[in-house]
């Protein structure tokens, strides 16, 4: 059934007197995800997320649409992992100012980015963006920080953990390997404690933290733990995206 919130599945019959209220873009990477879990993960979990939680928000009355989800990011620490790929933090800049240009100029002036990697940064880009198309209104979001994932999840980890491998069992089971495959997601963190301590920051060389690319222990995580984070992040994400369809830009604070 086709989803007229999803623009790859839409058509121009409907669209062609449409208008949505926000376009919703989701941005992955193509990256190894410890042993058992695909390359595509990021992009995996991008795109069933902003498909639910553009549902939930279509249901309340928004009129979102979801782009196509963007399958590289920002892999500049992982340079000899072999496949992963890197796109540059101008490249990208590139990419959204042309589909921005396509957005503002076709009056769809309200853009969430959806980041699926924690590689990305668009902080730098929005505020660019920000400044050189005044009429649009540019933001982003990033899924793991929406609930407190201890209250789901008992092991920590930011990279083919118990977070991801649980989503996985639940959207894609298919393409996660036997248990007896998984590694166990051990990483090494800075001697210098002001990076751990998350005020100071550098990149890490993953080849040297990690030896099976994973950072955070997985052998806890279950398919239940994720349908149940992934039905209770994509309703607090559809909220807000129903926020955002009806919020007046001229008018955000209070």
């Amino acid at each position: 059934m086709i989803r007229p919130y999803i623009l790859a599945e839409t058509n121009w019959e409907a669209l062609k007197e449409e208008s949505f209220e926000l376009a919703i873009l989701p941005w992955g990477a193509t990256e190894a995800h410890n042993y058992h879990l695909p390359y595509a993960t990021d992009n995996i979990q991008a795109d069933y997320l902003t498909a639910e939680a553009a549902r939930v928000a279509w249901e309340k009355g928004g009129k979102p649409i979801v782009l196509p989800t963007l399958p590289f990011g920002v892999n500049t620490g992982q340079s000899d992992i072999y496949l992963d790929i890197n796109l540059n933090p101008s490249t990208q800049l590139a990419i959204l100012t042309d589909i921005v240009e396509v957005l503002n100029r076709q009056g769809l002036h309200k853009l969430v980015l959806f980041n699926g990697h924690g590689g990305n940064n668009f902080k730098p880009l929005v505020r660019e963006l920000g400044y050189k198309f005044p009429k649009m209104f540019i933001s982003f979001c990033s899924f793991p920080q929406a609930l407190d994932k201890g209250l789901y999840f008992e092991e920590e980890g930011d990279h083919a953990d118990e977070m991801e491998t649980s989503l996985m069992l639940h959207l894609r089971p298919d393409l996660v390997l036997p248990r007896e495959k998984w590694g166990m997601g051990a990483s090494k963190k800075f001697k210098i404690k002001s990076f751990s301590e998350a005020w100071a920051w550098a990149e890490r060389k993953w080849s040297e933290i990690s030896e099976d690319t994973g950072v955070g222990n997985p052998h806890k995580a279950s398919k239940e733990k994720g349908e149940r984070f992934f039905n209770d992040v994509t309703q607090k994400m559809g909220h807000f995206l129903y926020e955002l369809c009806k919020a007046d830009t001229k008018d955000l604070y209070e």
